[in-house]
């Protein structure tokens, strides 16, 4: 019965206005062979509308990182120290950072001890959009996060709105008292 169709369509030559009626007069459907295709404009007939499936949108969600520190952040003052396989500091050295910092007037909740040793990936900016410090200790140069200027050692430096120092690590002071001298002088003006 198709094939009658295409035949009587195309031999009978019914004229209509609107190609697309020709789905009232013939009921079944109407094909049409590929050197005909070109003959009828794509308009013009009905046609079977595929669906195109839109791409597939990927969506990755960054996830904000996330810190283990220890103290409060209270004063926006940053240390950063590294001590791979400890949390955040060995004890002896961080008694002797809080003695420190308690002759200066911060306690530990004014402060973020953050072990780089877990974050060695972790860039410099990621750093400061997370703790925005004022200020920032660096105990050593293994303590220095990815991608950070070049500092000088035990001389401080501000960049942008945070006053910065590098220093020794608790390891290389603990038994050279020039080493503990020239770090107390720098943490006196931090």
């Amino acid at each position: 019965m198709k094939l009658f169709n295409y035949f009587w369509l195309k031999f009978v030559k019914v004229k209509t206005e609107n190609p697309a009626a020709l789905h009232f007069i013939l009921q079944d459907d109407i094909f049409l062979l590929n050197q005909d295709r070109g003959a009828y404009s794509a308009t013009a007939l009905p046609t079977e509308q595929s669906v195109t499936q839109p791409e597939p949108v990927v969506i990755v969600e960054t996830k904000p990182i996330e810190f283990n520190y220890l103290g409060g952040n209270k004063k926006n003052f940053l240390i950063t120290v590294h001590y791979p396989g400890i949390d955040f500091m060995a004890d002896a050295h961080l008694t002797a950072l809080q003695n420190t910092l308690k002759r200066l007037g911060f306690e530990l909740d004014d402060v973020a001890i953050l072990n780089l040793a877990e974050y060695i990936e972790v860039d410099h900016e990621t750093i400061l959009n997370f703790f925005n410090p004022k200020k920032m200790l660096l105990m050593g140069a293994n303590a220095l996060p990815k991608d950070t200027a070049s500092l000088k050692l035990n001389e401080q430096q501000t960049k942008g709105n945070c006053a910065m120092l590098l220093s020794f690590s608790f390891d290389e002071m603990m038994d050279n008292n020039e080493y503990k001298k020239a770090f107390w002088e720098q943490m006196k003006l931090l």
